[in-house]
This record gives C-alpha cells, sequence and structure tokens, in this order.
C-alpha cells in the first residue's frame, strides 16, 4: 500500500512537473516561439494551412499560451489527479512470474496406452484411367 501511494505522489509530480519542460524542449518558451524548432515547425504548419495566420484556439496558440504563461491552477490539478491515478496503477501493478507445470503423474495423467495422435496418411485415390 505504501508501495502504491509513493508511486502516485511521484506520478502526480512528474506529471506536473514535465509539461513546462517538454514545452520548452519543443520550442515553447517564456520569450515566444523558439527559432528552427518542432514549435515554429508547427507554426509555419499552421499559418500555411490557414491562410497565413494562425488561428485562436489552436493546438500552436493553446501550446504557445502555456508556454508563456504556464498552465492554470485547474490544470495543474487535473494533470497532478491523472498523474497520481497513473502512478498508482503502475505502483499497484505486480510481476506476475509464470511457474514452470507440474510434471505429470505417471500414473495419472499419462495414457495407458500408446494410441496414435494422427491419422496415418490415405492411399492416393486411383482414377479409372490408371486401371485400364
Amino acid at each position: 500500500m505504501l508501495k502504491q501511494a509513493a508511486a502516485a505522489a511521484i506520478g502526480g509530480a512528474l506529471a506536473v512537473g514535465s509539461v513546462p519542460v517538454l514545452l520548452n524542449v519543443m520550442g515553447f518558451t517564456g520569450a515566444g516561439i523558439a527559432a528552427s524548432s518542432l514549435a515554429a515547425k508547427m507554426m509555419s504548419a499552421a499559418a500555411i494551412a490557414n491562410g497565413g495566420g494562425v488561428s485562436a484556439g489552436s493546438l500552436v496558440a493553446t501550446l504557445q499560451s502555456v508556454g508563456a504563461a504556464g498552465l492554470s491552477t485547474s490544470s495543474n490539478i487535473l494533470l497532478g489527479s491523472v498523474g497520481s491515478a497513473f502512478g498508482a496503477w503502475l505502483g499497484g501493478s505486480k510481476k506476475t512470474t509464470t511457474s514452470p507445470p507440474d510434471e505429470p503423474n505417471a500414473e495419472e495423467d499419462q495414457p495407458r496406452e500408446n494410441v496414435p495422435q494422427v491419422e496415418p496418411p490415405k492411399p492416393p485415390l486411383r482414377s479409372e484411367d490408371a486401371e485400364k
């Protein structure tokens, strides 16, 4: 139980802490979009698709806003909750090892006669031309 609680706390902290770092790596910085970054390529593609400008509310505009101002408190709470749930789920999962099957008992599990498992091949059919 303690392991699961620790995993939940770590998962929540990682989720909240990794979003600003990830956005910064992508190029959505506090000073704007970094040149020659993934964010710049996304902004260029969005501007070309929209006829010259990035539309408000688009993914690029939202990520630019989050990169510049950070996530709101409610977004951080939601992200932390999801990260905690995921961490608790991972922390509660157990590795199951499969034990080798028990050796069969010589008297009970094995057949008493040597019975073939596969049908023997059937002889080929003869055609009427071959008999003449």
